[in-house]
């Protein structure tokens, strides 16, 4: 994950990831363990990749992951249609499981292997597992089990659905997949609702106790803590890596093709939950009823593909070509394109257009964070303002800055496009700066930090 990379050169950290293609594979094969060396790991942190068969990693990682779990908790189901849950799924589940195991077994020989270096280096705690996401949600139990003793952090990037969608998993996966966190230590979110979601589905799910006050929920006798951790940049790093020449030439391609005109600006996957498409629609919207910007304004999108192997992807992919095709051949006359559509991912292009902007759209339906909403600001050279969804994570510290807009509302975003516009040079300045500073204030090493802090407040024993 993007957000993840600056805490990746920690010397004294071991990462566990899996091997994701066939030379990853060779290359896990080949090693020791799976232990990379550090010609192939790169500098700092230690890697030990994982050899998931194909198959299991094809029913664990996209059956259930990217389509079960990434949907139910973006709220993304077309319910009279999906979910259906049979044979294939239980399937899918055993494969899910299996893959979990294959994490906890290499953490838990990590752990072992590490104990008496730990122990030296810190006599009162034992060496730390921090688990990252959903698809590891069974994990911190497993962990648990195998290595007891171990303090372990389990964190979620996604949101976490209510109860009344939760509900939609099959009962006893519902009830693994939340026993699976609480075998965690410190279970953390992005933002205080997916917390506290998280926590009401604990309570009606698992019927554990939940003391509020202290932010802590006891299930199986074991007690685990709930933080709220949101995650920022690192702004001097992103900065650096914009002012770098390939950066810098394409500033110059993009500022050419868009000779003064103003800049919306929008950087994101080709993701369900980005509501790319309503976006376009809000953008055809302030053109129809806003004609003094004919002329005078583009908007860059660029909606790099992702998770291509899922038909709901493709099709989407192709509902944001056909939306841009249809306000080119609205509005496009000689001398003025307002519509700048790539779907081929080019990161330094995506910091030319992010510095170029004078507003950021980021309206996605449901976000566990939206670090684009937090990038933007802080690279603007403009000062842009920012157009922003009530269901980012990101809105709980960006809120008070942004121009807050309810996603499904195609109307309201279209006018606040239009209030960023048309706002003052000094109101963006000020929003802006207001804006990269909450951005930047938890970098991700402060961000890690938290989490391990809350472990290391745990009792000893």
């Amino acid at each position: 994950m993007s957000g993840l990379s600056a805490v990746a050169d920690e010397s004294d950290m071991l990462w566990v990831c899996a091997a994701l293609g066939d030379g990853d594979r060779a290359a896990a094969r080949a090693a020791p363990d799976g232990m990379l060396d550090p010609g192939q790991a790169g500098d700092g942190a230690a890697v030990r990749m994982l050899d998931i068969p194909p198959s299991m990693f094809q029913r664990a990682y996209n059956a259930v992951a990217n389509s079960t779990l990434w949907f139910v908790h973006h709220m993304l189901y077309d319910t009279p249609n999906r979910p259906a849950f049979g044979p294939a799924f239980a399937r899918e589940w055993a494969a899910f499981r299996s893959y979990n195991e294959m994490f906890a077994d290499a953490l838990a020989d990590a752990a072992s292997a590490t104990a008496d270096t730990a122990a030296a280096a810190r006599p009162s705690r034992p060496a730390r597992a921090v688990i990252q996401d959903y698809h590891l949600c069974l994990a911190p139990r497993m962990l648990a089990e195998r290595a007891p003793g171990t303090p372990i952090a389990h964190f979620s990037h996604t949101p976490w659905a209510p109860p009344d969608y939760y509900r939609m998993l099959p009962h006893d996966v519902g009830r693994e997949v939340l026993a699976g966190i609480l075998g965690a230590d410190h279970a953390g979110f992005l933002c205080r609702r997916w917390a506290d979601a998280f926590i009401d589905c604990c309570a009606e799910f698992l019927d554990a106790e939940v003391d509020s006050a202290r932010s802590q929920v006891r299930y199986a006798d074991h007690v685990t803590s709930i933080g709220v951790h949101p995650l920022g940049v690192n702004a001097d790093q992103l900065r650096a890596r914009a002012a770098e020449r390939d950066v810098v030439s394409r500033m110059a391609a993009l500022a050419e093709a868009t000779a003064g005109l103003r800049l919306i600006v929008r950087v994101d996957r080709t993701e369900l939950s980005k509501n790319i498409v309503r976006g376009l629609e809000a953008y055809r919207e302030l053109l129809r009823t806003r004609p003094q910007w004919h002329r005078k304004v583009v908007h860059v999108a660029f909606a790099y593909p992702s998770r291509h192997d899922l038909p709901e992807y493709r099709e989407y992919t192709a509902a944001v070509q056909r939306m841009a095709r249809q306000i080119e051949d609205e509005f496009a006359v000689p001398g003025w394109d307002p519509l700048l559509l790539e779907v081929t991912d080019d990161y330094p292009r995506s910091l030319a257009a992010c510095r170029l902007a004078d507003v950021m759209l980021v309206n996605p339906i449901r976000d566990g964070m939206n670090l684009v909403a937090k990038e933007g600001p802080v690279l603007s050279d403009r000062g842009c303002a920012l157009v922003l969804s009530t269901e980012a994570g990101a809105a709980d510290e960006l809120g008070e800055h942004a121009l807050m807009v309810n996603p499904f509302d195609i109307g309201q975003t279209a006018r606040a496009l239009h209030e960023a516009l048309a706002m003052s040079s000094a109101e963006r300045t000020r929003r802006n700066a207001a804006l990269a500073a909450a951005a930047a204030a938890m970098p991700p090493s402060r961000w890690l930090g938290g989490q391990l802090a809350a472990l290391d407040q745990l009792p000893v024993g």
